[in-house]
């Protein structure tokens, strides 16, 4: 399964593509679309729109899987980062790929096991699980790569759970239902 991660911001948006058969991992590619400081808000959103639209055509992945805004230190910041994530939301739309979003908490618990684990933490479990020789760089792209890498551990653990658990019928009534079944 091919997989792409994008780890949006106004200023730099981090993208990390793998490859995985759901217990190895590879690195197809990683890097960050930096907009210029002086460009126009609306450049910098059409120059991340334009390089991911680029990017997802040509690597074509299964699907993709963008972080998720939990809170930012200010309004405005709040607000840049939701358009940041929207036009890379539009991009992974328009390429037909799966899209899935994943709360900063939960790409940290599925890639290091803590969902507070600090972000140099992170990076090491990236570099680990992709047999890199260093830490990806810039630390935008080791965020995508890990959005990545927990997309495929949920995928992966979702798939198993399902597979195992036997198919139950549907209550249609509130006399029929058992809980915990």
């Amino acid at each position: 399964m091919r997989t792409f991660g994008i780890d949006p911001g106004s200023a730099r948006t981090g993208y990390g593509c793998i490859d995985s058969n759901g217990s190895r991992h590879q690195i197809v590619l990683c890097g960050a679309i930096a907009t210029p400081a002086a460009a126009s808000f609306a450049d910098k959103l059409n120059a991340i729109h334009s390089r991911l639209a680029e990017l997802l055509a040509e690597y074509r992945p299964d699907c993709v899987a963008i972080e998720n805004v939990f809170h930012a230190l200010n309004v405005r910041s709040a607000l840049k980062l939701g358009h940041a994530r929207g036009v890379a939301m539009l991009a992974a739309v328009q390429s037909g790929a799966a899209v899935a979003e994943y709360t900063p908490a939960e790409i940290k618990r599925a890639v290091v096991g803590y969902g507070r684990a600090e972000k140099a933490q992170v990076q090491h479990m990236v570099k680990l699980l992709l047999g890199l020789s260093a830490r990806p760089s810039p630390h935008d792209a080791a965020d995508a790569l890990a959005v990545a890498i927990c997309h495929v551990h949920s995928h992966v653990r979702t798939s198993t759970i399902t597979a195992v658990q036997p198919s139950r019928r549907a209550a249609t009534s509130w006399r029929h239902y058992v809980a915990g079944h």
